[in-house]
């Protein structure tokens, strides 16, 4: 874990990161300033001796045995692009992850510009991060040293939205023996509470009384009884403050751990399942967020949160469910279980929140995977607006998304002749999915993301370790501030 500072005076650090820029490979005119005359010099030398390669996030190591700086890091910095920056952040944060708390660390980089500061920021945090079982003590800290020309509402904003992408990450990666349902909630409790949200954690009773028979239905054949987590953020009324600000609600599958119900999915596509509430940990650390942020918009996060298991009293193929507002479904497939909670949670969203805008995020179908690949998600849209401001915030996150047809000539494969749709239509099966949760959000301005993909790693990339990704937490982010600003 890393915590990122801008020193009131310089301070000797065992360990100097300077920019190298790419095109020109040369040093940043920071590193000057940074290091002592002789480690200066030294670098420099090698710079115009070896010419090494300023390719964004490379790093060179210049060990300097005796001396303070004893090892300096020359970081490519690329086009010293906001993403180019992101990626230099988070090669040095893998570094200082492996170094003793002690260590001192400055990193000098010039950053300017809220964007550049944001996203060096966020690629420090995040490279630092460490998983930490959701409620256990701390991770290890390192405290980092910034020098140079930096935004610092950039750096501010940048830390709190990886920190935010952390908690998720914690989230997604907690096993379900430790994070069923109510514990989920639990910790949601925890963490936002003291952000400043409200939070209210529903049970099986009050979810049975108001009639949500998706959740119930793919929590039935579990241990551990489902919940509705509601979290609300509204914030403080300024002087020359809009008199409504809008209020987006953001729903987030929350589903514990997935067998696939009496559909059992096979051993290997079983492994990961416990990070099938990454669209819930996600929408949850976006409220964060905006609390943290004090962003003028309202927000509410819903979080339908259920297992998917196996027993006598699971719900069947052939089930007819009827979901909160009257609905129904019938059940063709158990393992097609995400968007039966989502429906309950949108339809409640839509007739008792009063959204202006409602985006659901999930990791909802394998067609997705097979569609984008594992780096980016598949969105819908019912609005032009709302998918521009998602363009916009997935190009300043770096988390990717590319829009999907809401094709409504495969509407007729959600039909049954039982119920008022199916939730098993069969392929294209991203697209089918959209089509079945979109009844449920009526007239309201709405997004759908599949984030099947991008939402867990199975091994190390440029930006995340292997697990759970806390894909959609920065990129929601991103869009509440868009939707702040209107």
């Amino acid at each position: 874990m890393i915590l990122l500072q801008i020193p009131d005076r310089r301070r000797p650090s065992a360990v100097v990161a300077v920019g190298l820029l790419g095109d020109t490979v040369q040093l940043h005119a920071v590193s000057t300033t940074a290091l002592p005359v002789a480690a200066a010099e030294f670098a420099a030398a090698y710079v115009a001796a070896e010419t090494p390669a300023g390719k964004a996030g490379l790093i060179h190591t210049l060990p300097l045995p005796g001396q303070v700086p004893s090892t300096v890091l020359l970081v490519g910095l690329g086009d010293n692009s906001p993403a180019d920056l992101r990626l230099a952040g988070v090669a040095i944060g893998r570094v200082i992850a492996t170094l003793d708390e002690q260590t001192g660390v400055t990193v000098a980089i010039d950053a300017p510009g809220y964007e550049q500061s944001t996203a060096l920021a966020e690629g420090l945090v995040l490279g630092g991060y460490d998983f930490t079982q959701a409620g256990d003590a701390d991770a290890v800290l390192h405290t980092v040293d910034l020098i140079g020309e930096l935004d610092r509402s950039g750096l501010t904003a940048g830390d709190e939205a990886a920190d935010a992408a952390g908690w998720a990450r914690d989230l997604g990666n907690t096993p379900a023996s430790v994070l069923d349902p109510a514990r989920f909630g639990e910790l949601a409790d925890q963490q936002l509470s003291a952000a400043g949200c409200r939070v209210t954690v529903r049970d099986e009773a009050w979810l049975a009384a108001q009639g949500f028979g998706g959740v119930l239905a793919v929590g039935a054949g579990s241990a551990s009884g489902p919940r509705l987590i509601e979290v609300s953020y509204k914030p403080r009324r300024t002087a020359g403050s809009a008199a409504t600000p809008p209020h987006v609600v953001l729903v987030g599958k929350g589903i514990t751990f997935d067998t696939g119900g009496l559909n059992l999915k096979p051993a290997g596509a079983m492994r990961m399942m416990h990070t099938d509430m990454c669209g819930g940990a996600a929408v949850l650390a976006a409220i964060q967020y905006a609390a943290i942020q004090r962003l003028p918009v309202r927000v509410t996060a819903l979080v339908p949160a259920a297992e998917n298991a196996v027993s006598g009293s699971s719900m069947r193929p052939s089930d007819i469910i009827t979901h909160y507002g009257g609905r129904t479904t019938e059940i063709g497939n158990t393992d097609a279980e995400g968007r039966l909670v989502l429906a309950d949670a949108l339809a409640y969203a839509v007739a008792r929140l009063k959204p202006d805008v409602v985006v659901d995020v999930a990791t909802l179908t394998g067609a997705m995977k097979v569609a984008l690949g594992l780096e980016t998600a598949g969105y819908f849209a019912n609005d032009d607006h709302l998918a521009a401001q998602l363009e916009r915030a997935s190009a300043t996150s770096g988390e990717h998304i590319w829009r999907m047809p809401l094709e409504h000539r495969y509407a007729a494969s959600i039909d049954s002749p039982v119920a008022d749709a199916r939730n098993d239509p069969g392929n294209p099966g991203g697209i089918t999915a959209a089509l079945f949760l979109q009844p449920f959000v009526g007239e309201v301005a709405w997004a759908h993301l599949d984030i099947a993909g991008p939402a867990r790693a199975t091994s190390e990339g440029p930006i995340f370790a292997k697990g759970a990704t806390g894909f959609g937490a920065r990129l929601l982010a991103r869009y509440l501030e868009l939707a702040a600003a209107g």
